[in-house]
């Protein structure tokens, strides 16, 4: 049997999930994975840890089964009906299948100067954090820097902020939301995890943006509060990677669409941060290998009826002592019709929220104490009802919960 040529444009978290699945189904496949970064497929998820020192770059490698992974490839073209890739240096490579796992790019916020996360006049204290390069950039300035800023208190931010703390630098975190990470946490979490940062040298900034960096030496708040900083970092976000797709002719609204099979033209599909699909793009890792896998069954045969229905969400952050970790709809305006449990201690910034509807559970949160994050996943991924006594899922005793945190 002649074996399919799958070719995958990126060599991040979701395409290293990919072809580690496609492997393990041994199914009649070569995989090949083009990657711009001169680095083997690597889990971002992991770079605050890994600018905090907790991790070296080796340690923070990913498995990609028997597939044959191209670094330093960069993509420039794709030609759909022709089946075939135009690499940067001007050679062509066909495939049989092509999967777009191109990622998402930083969102940089509109300030004068500034391109490519750094300052037009060369300005090297301003920095992005979303790839190997950029740990490595932003690593040796914090080692000569006085005081940081982290302009954007969403999960990346939270984590960046803690990471340069670590390291004994006193950090502003400056955040437009009325609480940090609002897209997740509801303001009680928001407020317990700036409780936490505080104790370590984070002072946080709420419902302020910066619309001017003064040359990497200070930072200027909408309310007219300078912050003096001569490193600033810029976790603003980011954007589906969607131009190779969009040059091509593939259907773009602000990922590349897909359906049910993960297709968005024959032969064609995409999945990770770069896909969007039932109108709802993602930013998980979880997500992302929930579509690996249904494509890499649907690809290798293992599974050709294989559909992605969505995923539910699931974030998690545990750096150092900051640690959340958040289940389905757990905001604030999911509490309207539901119940909802919660256990609070504000002094140690720790809180936990169960929301139910009838006895099922469609959302959950964990600041600080997270030794009952698996018994909360496992529940909610089930759908079963909780059974009479809810308040246990938020709650576990001493032996529980030494079994719990050694999971790995």
């Amino acid at each position: 049997m002649t074996s399919r040529r799958i070719a995958v444009v990126g060599a991040g978290m979701a395409a290293a999930r990919l072809a580690q699945q496609l492997g393990a189904h041994a199914g009649p496949t070569e995989t090949t994975l083009y990657g711009a970064e001169p680095h083997a497929p690597y889990n971002r998820a992991l770079l605050a840890d890994a600018l905090a020192g907790r991790f070296r770059a080796d340690a923070l490698a990913l498995p990609t089964g028997d597939a044959q992974v191209r670094t330093g490839t960069e993509v420039v073209a794709v030609d759909i009906r022709g089946r075939a890739l135009t690499l940067a240096d001007g050679s062509r490579e066909t495939y049989d299948d092509l999967v777009l796992a191109t990622g998402a790019e930083p969102v940089l916020p509109p300030l004068p100067g500034l391109a490519n996360g750094k300052h037009a006049e060369g300005d090297r204290g301003v920095h992005t954090l979303r790839s190997l390069a950029d740990c490595t950039s932003l690593s040796r300035h914090a080692d000569t820097a006085t005081r940081a800023v982290v302009i954007g208190g969403g999960v990346l931010g939270v984590g960046t902020a803690w990471a340069l703390a670590a390291r004994g630098l006193p950090v502003d975190l400056v955040h437009r939301g009325p609480h940090l990470v609002e897209r997740q946490l509801d303001s009680l979490a928001g407020a317990a995890l700036r409780t936490t940062l505080a104790g370590l040298g984070v002072t946080v900034h709420l419902g302020e943006h910066a619309p001017t960096l003064d040359g990497g030496s200070a930072v200027t708040l909408t309310s007219g509060h300078r912050l003096d900083a001569d490193l600033v970092v810029l976790t603003c976000g980011v954007r589906p990677r969607t131009g190779l797709a969009r040059a091509a002719g593939l259907p773009v609204r602000r990922g590349v669409l897909v359906d049910d099979t993960l297709a968005c033209a024959p032969h064609t599909y995409a999945l990770g941060d770069c896909a969007e699909h039932r109108a709802a793009p993602y930013a998980l890792a979880t997500t992302a290998w929930e579509q690996a896998d249904v494509l890499a069954a649907r690809l290798s045969g293992a599974d050709p009826e294989a559909r992605y229905t969505g995923s539910r969400p699931m974030t998690r952050l545990t750096a150092g002592p900051v640690g959340y970790a958040a289940f389905g709809a757990c905001g604030d305006a999911a509490e309207e019709g539901a119940d909802v449990l919660r256990i609070g201690d504000a002094t140690r910034g720790a809180y936990k929220k169960l929301v139910l509807r009838r006895d099922r559970i469609v959302g959950a949160v964990l600041v600080g104490d997270l030794a009952t994050a698996g018994t909360l996943t496992r529940a909610c991924l089930s759908g079963r009802p909780v059974g009479p006594d809810p308040l246990s899922l938020l709650t576990v005793p001493p032996s529980a919960r030494v079994r719990e945190e050694s999971r790995p």
